[in-house]
Parts: C-alpha cells; sequence; structure tokens
C-alpha cells in the first residue's frame, strides 16, 4: 500500500489475510460513529466487505466515505490493528460467489450456516471497498 502512514508490518498483513471478523465503523450524517462486525477480504491494496442492502452503513458511506476498520487485539490489549480509509460502493466487483478468494475464506462459514453462495450473495449484495488512508499496528 501507497502514502507516508499506510505501511502494515508483517504481523498486520499476516492478520487481515488469517482473521475472520473485522469491525467496520461508519459515521452517520449527524456524526454518529456506528461499528459493525463484517467478513472481509483483504487484497493487499484494499478491503473488501459485503453489505446487506438498505442498511444504515451504506447509507452512512454515501454521505461520509471517511471509515475505520479494525481487528480485535490479543486480549492483552496489544496486537490491534486499525485502518483508516475511504469507503466506497464498488458496483464493478462481483458478486460474492465470483470472487474466489472471498469464497475460499468464507465457504465453510456459509456451509455452517447451511447458507449457499447463492443466498449469500443476494442478501448481502453491497461490495463496499475500503482505500487505506493511514494503518495503526
Amino acid at each position: 500500500m501507497n502514502g507516508p502512514d499506510v505501511n502494515l508490518s508483517n504481523q498486520a498483513t499476516k492478520r487481515l489475510d488469517l482473521e475472520s471478523i473485522g469491525w467496520l465503523t461508519t459515521v452517520t450524517p449527524k456524526g454518529t460513529p456506528q461499528t459493525s462486525p463484517v467478513w472481509f477480504l483483504f487484497d493487499g491494496e484494499t478491503i473488501l466487505v459485503y453489505s446487506l442492502a438498505g442498511t444504515p452503513r451504506t447509507a452512512n458511506i454515501a454521505a461520509n466515505r471517511r471509515v475505520s476498520f479494525h481487528l480485535d487485539g490479543d486480549g492483552l490489549g496489544g496486537a490491534v490493528v486499525v485502518i483508516e480509509g475511504d469507503a466506497s460502493i464498488d458496483e464493478d466487483t462481483p458478486k460474492c460467489y465470483d470472487v474466489p478468494a472471498y469464497m475460499s475464506k468464507y465457504q465453510r462459514f456459509m456451509d455452517n450456516y447451511g447458507w449457499t453462495a447463492e443466498w449469500f450473495s443476494e442478501k448481502y449484495p453491497i461490495p463496499i471497498r475500503i482505500t487505506p488512508t493511514r494503518v495503526r499496528s
């Protein structure tokens, strides 16, 4: 990733590759932060999240692209990864079942819930792309 404040340590990159749940914080038009757990895919440059349709999350991003994304720490105050960035609805991103890396990461979760990739794609059709602007880890 490029930029003066966007340097990921090897440990942070590894966690972005291995962790299953991240926390996405958007801001309402009135300025209230809203944080939600999300499934995500880090491609080395951006973070991809698929969102439910009609949620405050997508409306918040439409009003204010600035978001934060973080991974839980190690329970002792360490190993925290916090990424600030710009988010957008990425209309060019295919449905999740056409993103092999996403399916590789989350197929077992879908299977455990009894979901098909097609069902998940209908329920979570909105691709959000986060471009990091600053990383703290």
